[in-house]
Order: structure tokens, then C-alpha cells, then sequence
């Protein structure tokens, strides 16, 4: 089941993408706790889709493939290193992300983000899977000479537009092995799967959820695969995880 949030004649709401691709089937209220449909119905053309959540909080995992770790010149960590994204940076499939004027080196990052589908606190890798809705795409876009030069992420990885989600969660998958890409202006920069992560979907919800509570819509974006690099304005950045994608986004000036 494909879970969309779109924007139809002023109005926010979530839905279920058809088999087809096309139609989208309205629902009463929030997916987390039971999807009711409102009878009403949207061709996929006639709406907006938005980020398919709205999260309190975006954790982000980096160095989590091996060969990214690598072609950063970084070992992998012991324990999963998270970060913590801004909601803020928050962005919609199609959105435009914005390259700052404070920043001379924005790179793309593609990852498979894990949405959360009930609270969870202290959960075992096990019991990981009956926290999690579903997987969607996101982007964590990063000013790459702001990381260097802080030492830290909360800038580089924060600013307005920087978080790309969507464009739907897919609740019926294995997030096992995945295929991973990022396409800028339609050429492939990175291919990698989620086979070559350190630590694993359910090991990240265990090891996040010891930490924090996560709330439902919250999202793990679970780390990037090797072949990270620049944008410029005017690039287009499409961020497919096998299943799931596209999810595209055009970078813009400040």
C-alpha cells in the first residue's frame, strides 16, 4: 500500500495511491492509527503531493555503508552515529531546494528513510517491525564545506529544504536489499544497496528508540551510499530507492 499526503483545492490531506498509479482514495484523518476512506477520490494529476509526513523529528545516520565511510576517509563507527535534521528542512517531492548563499558545496545524499508507524520507546530489534508504517525516499542534502568547517551537522544538514521526502510511504516491503540511486540531471552518481549498511533497519530502530522516543511520523533516514558530490543550480536531483521512487527536486538559487 502506497500512503500519499497531497494538497487538493486548499485542503491537506493523506490518501492511498490505487494499484493503477493514478487515483488516489481519501482518507479520514492521520494513517497511523487505521485508515478509514472518505468515499472521495483524486486523479494523481489533479493534486500536489507533499513530504508523506510530518515529523517531529528527522534522525539521520551517518557513515552506515562501508564504502561511503571510505570515500570519506572515515572508519565505521562502533555504534550507529546519529544526527538529528531540522524538521524545518523538511521538503516536498518537487520542491525546489534552495542553495545557500553561506555555502559554496551542497551535496545530494540518497538514502531510504524508515517511517514510524507507532510510538516506540526501548524497542528490541525484534519487535522493530511493529513500530514502522513504512519506507520512503528522502534526500539529505548537506553544504559540505559547512560540515567541514563546523566540525558538526546541524548547520550543513539543516537548512530549509535540506530533507526532500517522499514522494509516498510503501508499507509492503523488505528493506533488506534494496537498490539505492541518486540521478542528478539524469545521470547515475550514486548505486549502492541497502544490503551494505553497517547496521540494519531494525538494528537503527533499536539503537534510535534507546535514545529517544520516536513518535509516529517520525522518519530515520538510514545513511548514504558511496558516490556522494556537488550540485549547482539548476541540477536535478532524483533520489530512487528500488520500490519506492522517484523523488525529485530541482536545486535553486538563494
Amino acid at each position: 500500500m502506497r500512503i500519499v499526503r497531497f494538497e487538493e483545492s486548499g485542503r491537506n490531506g493523506y490518501g492511498v495511491l490505487g494499484e493503477g498509479g493514478e487515483e488516489i482514495r481519501d482518507m479520514h484523518g492521520l494513517p497511523f492509527s487505521g485508515i478509514r476512506f472518505t468515499g472521495s477520490r483524486f486523479h494523481l494529476s489533479a493534486v500536489r503531493l507533499l513530504a508523506p509526513v510530518l515529523p517531529s523529528k528527522i534522525v539521520a545516520v551517518g557513515l552506515n555503508y562501508m564504502d561511503h565511510a571510505r570515500e570519506m576517509g572515515k572508519k565505521i563507527p562502533e555504534e550507529p552515529l546519529i544526527f538529528l535534521k531540522s524538521p524545518s528542512a523538511l521538503n516536498h517531492p518537487g520542491g525546489d531546494v534552495v542553495y545557500p548563499r553561506s555555502s559554496q558545496r551542497v551535496d545530494y545524499e540518497a538514502e531510504l528513510a524508515v517511517v514510524i508507524g507507532r510510538t516506540a520507546r526501548d524497542v528490541g530489534e525484534r519487535e522493530a517491525r511493529s513500530v514502522i508504517l513504512g519506507y520512503t525516499c528522502i534526500n539529505d542534502v548537506t553544504a559540505r564545506d559547512l560540515q567541514v568547517k563546523d566540525g558538526l551537522y546541524a548547520r550543513a544538514k539543516g537548512f530549509d529544504t535540506f530533507a526532500p521526502i517522499g514522494p509516498w510511504i510503501e508499507t509492503e516491503m523488505d528493506p533488506a536489499a534494496l537498490r539505492v540511486r541518486c540521478l542528478v540531471n539524469g545521470e547515475t552518481k550514486q548505486d549502492g544497496n541497502t544490503r551494505e549498511m553497517a547496521a540494519s533497519v531494525y538494528r537503527l530502530v533499536e539503537f534510535v528508540s534507546h535514545v529517544m522516543t520516536l513518535f509516529p511520523g517520525d522518519v530515520i533516514a538510514t545513511g548514504t551510499p558511496p558516490g556522494v558530490g556537488p550540485v549547482r543550480v539548476g541540477d536535478v536531483m532524483t533520489v530512487d530507492v528500488e520500490g519506492i521512487g522517484p523523488l525529485t527536486n530541482r536545486v535553486v538559487a538563494q
